[in-house]
């Protein structure tokens, strides 16, 4: 378990790799205006408990789950038990499903990057149904995954890592003190985003917290997996955590600080609309646009920050799918990488014209029971999917290798668990998987009671697939390791 044939070169490397992948437009939009609607400062706490109850224990065992096997996910599991092997199959079809969606975003990311000193403002409607704009960006930010993929471990995803990620914070943090600097409307917009009122709080906002904790980590979709079994020795997994999740959180407190200052200086009519896709591609061009040539500046810089954050996520979950194929049919990395993003950019397309026609501008389009393609991908697998495959692996390192063996594993292998080694058999045993239940049930159940049932119906039809799939073609073949790559 020493370094490995393609593995991260420093324990920096792998924390602003994993971070990269947590840090998405996720952090971005819909912590600021969650946190704002559920109570400002009290739902802040509610946060910072989840992440500590459910996020440190659930990336520490998909951390150890890779690390131990040094494979893809589906081995991972393999190795652990023969049976459970499809838990890991699950693992890569989630990502695979969220790239198709994600590189849409990714693209009008890009557009408004390029376009911001043209003018942004109000350009969402043309440009959401222009099929050949959508298509072009798309395009365009899915190369750039795939070059940084084609690099590897070391030399691609660790090195734009060490570039991109502090780039990204200080161009974030540039923006929050402009923000915070404008003066009239300041302290409104302070007030919207952090105003402590616990009387917001309910059973919802607390769900909503626990939700939040658990898709801004990048939890229960492989990518923890598959970057956990590219480290070695010399890499401490639970200091790695700490600042994963530290940074992590940082960064959306940051965005929200960059953002409602600056709506509510220069339009507080628009903070109650401040919420989603909106606010990023519909109300915040407005601010820039309205702040004159340094709105420009502004504009590209804020959007820029945008790309790096969804180019990074993506790239951690087109390696997940990469490394399973590379592994398994023994080809090389750049044909592995090339054949995942060509798959998911075709699927990509019709995702990119129902978001602008059904999502957007509400027109008739591309949909499922009425649902753009891009809300359905997200609710199947942000909604359903990703807290399952969460639950598994707390199961597996709870239940089926055991917390004491799986803490011995640990040190082993140069991870130094200190005050965790009391309470992790509690917590991985009982308490985060309880935890991440009531996430998928009550997600489950939001679901059935918005008419949303088709949404539950083809999350675990794709769990069954993903079983059925592993017993019938991957339980008795070599689904290979992280030595079987070649370049």
């Amino acid at each position: 378990m020493e370094n490995k044939k393609n593995g991260f070169a420093s324990g920096i490397g792998f924390v602003l790799s994993a971070a990269g992948s947590a840090i998405g437009l996720g952090n971005l939009w819909a912590f600021p205006y969650k946190a704002a609607k559920g109570g400002g400062a009290a739902f802040v706490l509610l946060y910072i408990i989840c992440v500590l109850l459910i996020g440190v224990v659930t990336m520490l065992c998909e951390f150890h789950i890779g690390r131990r096997a040094a494979a893809n996910p589906v081995t991972a599991y393999k190795r652990i038990h023969k049976n459970v092997g499809w838990f890991g199959l699950v693992g890569v079809a989630i990502p695979a499903f969220i790239i198709c969606y994600y590189s849409v975003l990714g693209g009008y990311t890009v557009k408004y990057t390029l376009n911001s000193f043209t003018g942004n403002a109000g350009i969402l409607p043309t440009f959401s149904t222009n099929v050949g704009e959508v298509i072009l960006y798309t395009a365009i930010f899915a190369v750039l995954a795939l070059v940084i993929i084609m690099g590897g471990v070391k030399d691609g995803i660790e090195r734009m890592s060490k570039i991109l990620m502090p780039l990204l914070f200080l161009i974030l943090l540039g923006v929050a003190v402009y923000s915070l600097c404008l003066g009239d409307g300041v302290r409104e917009g302070l007030n919207f985003y952090l105003n402590p009122d616990f009387s917001a709080v309910t059973f919802s906002t607390v769900l909503a917290a626990m939700g939040q904790a658990f898709f801004s980590l990048s939890l229960g979709m492989g990518t923890m997996i598959s970057y956990g079994s590219y480290t070695g020795k010399e890499i401490n997994t639970v200091k790695s955590t700490a600042m994963i999740c530290i940074f992590d959180t940082l960064v959306a407190l940051l965005a929200g600080l960059a953002v409602f200052p600056a709506v509510a200086h220069f339009d507080p009519s628009l903070l109650k609309d401040a919420q989603g896709v909106g606010l990023m591609f519909s109300i915040l061009p407005e601010v820039f646009g309205s702040m004159g040539a340094v709105g420009q500046v502004v504009s590209f810089l804020f959007f820029a920050m945008v790309a790096i954050a969804a180019l990074t996520s993506v790239v951690s979950l087109v390696e997940v799918v990469t490394q399973l194929i590379l592994q398994r049919f023994r080809v090389s990395r750049r044909r592995a990488a090339l054949g995942v993003t060509l798959v998911c950019f075709a699927v990509s397309i019709p995702v990119g014209i129902s978001l602008g026609r059904v999502g957007i501008v509400g027109e008739a389009g591309i949909s499922v029971f009425g649902m753009d393609l891009l809300t359905f991908f997200d609710e199947v697998t942000n909604t359903v999917l990703m807290p399952a495959s969460a639950f598994f692996a707390c199961l597996v390192i709870g239940w089926f290798i055991g917390p004491r063996d799986a803490m011995r594993e640990m040190e082993d292998s140069g991870t130094r668990l200190g005050f965790l080694k009391k309470i992790f058999p509690a917590m991985v045993r009982f308490v985060t998987p309880a935890l991440i239940l009531v996430v998928e049930v009550g997600g489950v159940i939001s679901k059935i009671r918005a008419g949303q049932w088709f949404v539950v119906v083809a999350a675990y039809a794709l769990v069954g697939l993903a079983a059925a799939a592993y017993f019938l073609f991957f339980k008795k073949q070599e689904t290979g390791t992280n030595a079987d790559e070649t370049l």
